[in-house]
């Protein structure tokens, strides 16, 4: 079994981890895009092309899926990699975790890029999945680039504007960009009010990873033997994760194989 995963950067992940904690016999394929990054400042055209050339490069790898694991390439790009490559190859985007969290009876808070924050795609989402609760739009500028860097000065600087902007009363916070994910204890931290119930986070990781079994089939198997191995492709060429990816433990979980070709 084999599943790729794709973004302009680290913000694989979480996702890459999810997978290999549910079923550690999967080989998987990074596919970033170190040439064309960042995507969140980039027309919707712009954005759908550099997905599509980094998901045409993990696609010639032969997976079984490929998780798109990145929300701004989701938004804009998923119908057109969907054309592209099903049904041949499944093809399963990221979405902000709006439903669980508003399951919970709120408040929520929604930590998002400021490109997403307010987009009439998050806007849809909270209409549909969370319309009955209090709901907070968090713009957080700076902090994708931040986690993407391993700027520990920046990204507590980010977090803490962030959480500033955050309703006191929020009781659950959905990671709106996953590379959030890479530092959600510190933001959690920085959130949680003294002598409140502790905060609820809500990432989009697992339940990615796991639909994406679920497209192939596969079930989920952690007891797996674990002799997997993890390819990246840079903007298309063979080569090793980004050093800053090791700064964080999903990063130093998926080094912990060796890569392959």
């Amino acid at each position: 079994m084999k599943i790729a995963l794709m973004d302009s950067g680290i913000g694989l992940l979480p996702a890459a981890a999810a997978v290999r904690r549910l079923r550690p016999d999967a080989d998987l394929v990074l596919s970033l895009d170190p040439d064309g990054m960042p995507w969140g400042p980039r027309t919707p055209e712009g954005v759908t092309q550099r997905a599509l050339a980094v998901a045409e490069a993990a696609a010639a790898q032969r997976p079984d899926a490929l998780i798109v694991g990145c929300n701004t390439a989701t938004v804009h790009a998923l119908p057109a990699l969907r054309a592209f490559l099903e049904p041949g190859l499944p093809v399963i985007g990221t979405v902000p975790a709006i439903k669980p969290a508003a399951a919970g009876g709120g408040p929520v808070a929604i930590w998002a890029t400021p490109a997403t924050t307010g987009s009439p795609y998050q806007r849809g989402l909270i209409r549909e999945f969370a319309d009955s609760v209090d709901v907070a739009e968090v713009p957080c500028p700076g902090l994708a680039d931040a986690v993407e860097k391993a700027d520990d000065a920046a990204i507590d600087a980010a977090v803490a504007a962030a959480a500033a902007r955050t309703p006191a009363e929020v009781t659950t916070l959905v990671l709106g960009c996953t590379h959030y994910e890479l530092v959600a204890e510190r933001i959690r931290a920085a959130v949680q009010q003294p002598g409140r119930p502790p905060l609820v986070l809500h990432g989009s990781a697992g339940a990615v990873a796991a639909q994406a079994l679920r497209r192939i089939g596969a079930d989920v198997a952690p007891g797996a033997s674990a002799s997997a191995g993890v390819t990246v492709l840079l903007s298309g060429r063979e080569g090793v994760l980004p050093a800053a990816a090791l700064s964080y433990d999903e990063g130093k979980l998926l080094q912990s194989v060796s890569t392959t070709g």
